[in-house]
Order: C-alpha cells, then sequence, then structure tokens
C-alpha cells in the first residue's frame, strides 16, 4: 500500500498552492481521516490543473509524481466520507465570495460504452435533443455575476434499474434510490439547500420537455420559492387564462395563451448580447395568469402572488415562442428577461466543468463514486470561478485606482 507515502508527495505543477490547499482543507474538515483530507486534496488539485483527460493514473502521475492510483482510486470510489456536508460549505463559500443572483438547475449528461456504470441506459437527454446511452445527472448552480457554481447533484436512475438487482448490487446503489419523476428530485435538493443557509434566491428551472409541470410549480410555491420555469409551447394550462381576457375563450395550452395575450398587447426591448457582441431585438409578453376554478387554500409557507406568463419572440429568427411561468409579480419586465438570461451562464458553467475540470472523465461504476467525483469537480471548478474574479477585481482596481 502506498497511502502513508501522501504526506511526502511533491505536487508537479500545483497553481497557487497555499490558496488551494487553504480551499480545501476548509472544505473537507468533514472528513474522519487526515489521509482522506489529502487524497481530496490531491484529487482537487489534479482536476484543477491538469491539462486533457483527467484520469486518476494521470492525477496521481502529475501530482503526486509516483504511482498512486490505486490509493486515489480507493479515495474516490469507495471511502466512506459523506459528500453532503462538502456540498454544503462549497454553497456557503461561494455564496460569500461572490454576488449569486439565482439557483439554476441544469441537466448533465454523462456519455458512457456499455451497460455497467451506475445508472446508465440508452435514454433520450432533452439538452442534447437526442437519445445516448449515458448517465443523466441533475445539477442545482448557484448563479452569481462571476459565473456558476454547481452546489448539489442528483443521478438519474431509469426505470430499468429498479428492478434489475445485479447491476444495482455491482454499482452499489442504495435500496432507496429509485427511478423519481424529475420534479422529485428537484424539490429534494431545494429542500437540502434549504438548510445550508444560503440568502434567499429566485429558483430557475428548464421544464421544456415535462408534458406535466403542475407538481413542480406546486411544490416550489409551497416551498415559499420564487420562480421562473421554462415550459414548451404545448404544456396544458388548462383552468388558466390572461386575467385581462376572462371573456375570451379558455386557452388549452401554453402556446395559446400567449397567443391570446399578445393581441392585448406586448413589449419590445433592446439590447445587446455581452457574450457575443450582437445586438438582438425581441417581442415580449407579460401577463398575469387568473384561475378558471376554484382555487384550494394555500398552505401556511406558500409564496403568495399570482402566476405570470413571459414569453419571448426573438425578431428575424424562425424559432417557437420562449415561454415561462413564473410567481415574480413584483420585478420589472427588464429585470425579469435579466434573471431568465442565468440559464446561459450555466449552460456556459457546464461546458467549463466538462473541458476544465473533468467532469466527463470519472472512469468509476459505483453510485458513490459518482457523487464523489461530481462533488470534487465543483470544488475545483469553484476555485477557478473565485480565483478569476478575485483577479478581474485586482486588474479593475488598478485600472480605476479612485473610482
Amino acid at each position: 500500500m502506498t497511502i502513508a507515502r501522501i504526506e511526502s508527495f511533491a505536487p508537479a505543477a500545483p497553481a497557487d498552492p497555499a490558496d488551494l490547499s487553504g480551499f480545501c482543507q476548509e472544505l473537507f474538515a468533514s472528513f474522519a481521516r487526515s489521509d482522506q483530507r489529502r487524497w481530496g486534496e490531491v484529487y482537487v488539485r489534479g482536476l484543477y490543473s491538469l491539462p486533457g483527460r483527467k484520469t486518476i493514473r494521470r492525477i496521481s502521475d502529475h501530482v503526486v509524481g509516483w504511482r498512486a492510483d490505486q490509493s486515489l482510486q480507493q479515495f474516490v470510489n469507495q471511502s466512506p466520507w459523506r459528500w453532503e456536508p462538502v456540498r454544503g460549505g462549497l454553497a456557503r463559500e461561494v455564496a460569500a465570495t461572490l454576488r449569486p443572483r439565482a439557483l439554476v438547475v441544469a441537466e448533465a449528461v454523462f456519455p458512457k460504452n456499455g451497460a455497467s456504470s451506475v445508472g446508465v441506459a440508452k435514454q433520450f437527454a432533452p439538452s442534447c435533443q437526442r437519445m445516448l446511452n449515458c448517465q443523466l445527472g441533475l445539477a442545482v448552480f448557484l448563479a452569481c455575476d462571476e459565473g456558476a457554481v454547481p452546489i448539489d447533484w442528483r443521478l438519474e436512475l431509469p426505470r430499468e434499474w429498479d428492478e434489475d438487482t445485479g447491476r444495482r448490487a455491482r454499482s452499489r446503489v442504495p435500496a432507496a434510490e429509485r427511478h423519481r419523476p424529475r420534479w422529485a428530485h428537484v424539490m429534494e435538493m431545494l429542500e437540502e439547500i434549504g438548510g445550508w443557509d444560503l440568502p434567499a434566491l429566485p429558483v430557475l428551472v428548464d421544464a421544456r420537455h415535462e408534458r406535466h409541470v403542475e407538481a413542480l410549480l406546486r411544490g416550489l410555491e409551497g416551498s415559499g420559492l420564487q420562480y421562473v420555469v421554462q415550459i414548451s409551447e404545448d404544456t396544458p394550462v388548462a383552468g388558466a387564462m390572461p386575467a385581462v381576457a376572462l371573456g375570451t375563450p379558455q386557452a388549452q395550452t401554453a402556446g395559446e395563451l400567449v397567443r391570446q395575450a399578445r393581441r392585448l398587447g406586448r413589449m419590445t426591448m433592446n439590447w445587446r448580447e455581452t457574450a457575443y457582441g450582437q445586438a438582438s431585438i425581441s417581442q415580449f409578453v407579460l401577463a398575469p395568469l387568473a384561475s378558471a376554478g376554484r382555487t384550494p387554500p394555500a398552505p401556511a409557507r406558500l409564496h403568495r402572488g399570482p402566476r405570470q406568463v413571459l414569453a419571448e419572440r426573438v425578431s428575424g429568427r424562425v424559432q417557437p415562442d420562449l415561454i415561462h411561468l413564473t410567481n415574480i409579480t413584483q420585478a420589472r419586465l427588464p429585470d425579469l428577461v435579466h434573471l431568465v438570461r442565468r440559464h446561459r451562464a450555466v449552460a456556459e458553467g457546464l461546458t467549463r466543468l466538462h473541458d476544465e475540470s473533468g467532469l466527463a472523465d470519472f472512469e468509476g461504476r459505483s453510485f458513490r463514486g459518482w457523487h464523489h467525483h461530481v462533488t470534487l469537480a465543483s470544488v475545483a471548478h469553484a476555485y477557478r470561478v473565485i480565483q478569476e474574479a478575485g483577479r478581474t477585481e485586482a486588474e479593475d482596481a488598478r485600472i480605476r485606482p479612485y473610482a
């Protein structure tokens, strides 16, 4: 065994070693053993600094300098450390250091060969718009002005895994982990995050590929959360219509609802896409909804703002309306549009997680290993975002010393 030799390892090419060491020490304080904390730093350092594919063997060679992959493999795949305290600590560190604006739920796709890795199946990946042999993960990102960092994760188990006792045993899937609708995973993560003492933030969810969203909306409202949920044109909205058009026939889908509202009035807003430097013009519909039937008594914690529909049509492009349901009724339209744009920062964050922090490079097959890896990849990505934000702030101070 080589585990004892880690105390004397010399990193091959660490970046900001003191800062990264302190960052890891704080986040890994819940680990029971000192060797777990040291291996945690080794793995994060490799995910942060190693170019190219970040396998356990390459991390071992690059960071430790000698073949320690057996010990590193054991730490990631089998060691019993809990990932929940690490995620909670990471969320608080990011919220205290950066400027959080929203919690954004995003899908992460992990393409796989074979059928042995936990949760893998040939399944439809909504974010890719096609069938893939893959694992599907869900993450809640803390979307900040400086970037987006995932702070909680769930692995979606396909229905076929519920009864496959052989694969469940080989992947060490806990008995309580079963196939569940996506909205149930979302609510479980938000409930967990609610205990981490973060500032109250609106929640953004892309539910365009969910046929029915009422369970999600009621769950968010029942938790007292403000939300913006993106839906498809054919999402049923029976029982709701533009509040100013109660005399018109009742809308049956979100698309029909938007067309009704558009006849009553719309707003045009111009803005410049900062990422690409392109000018865009969109027409927006923002209309309150009124229930056509009786509304059941609201739970005590229910956020009591009525729902609104927010729809966008980009001028000059042939595409469906971008339609959202929200219970944020006091915000100005530009503020709502800016909030919706947080989805783009999260998409960029996911790309960086894959390209720079090795999110999809995990080679293990176990349920525990998957959760360990995505947690440590999140730590590496968060450190990168925080470091970049610090350099940007220092550069701004140097250029404008009297601002």
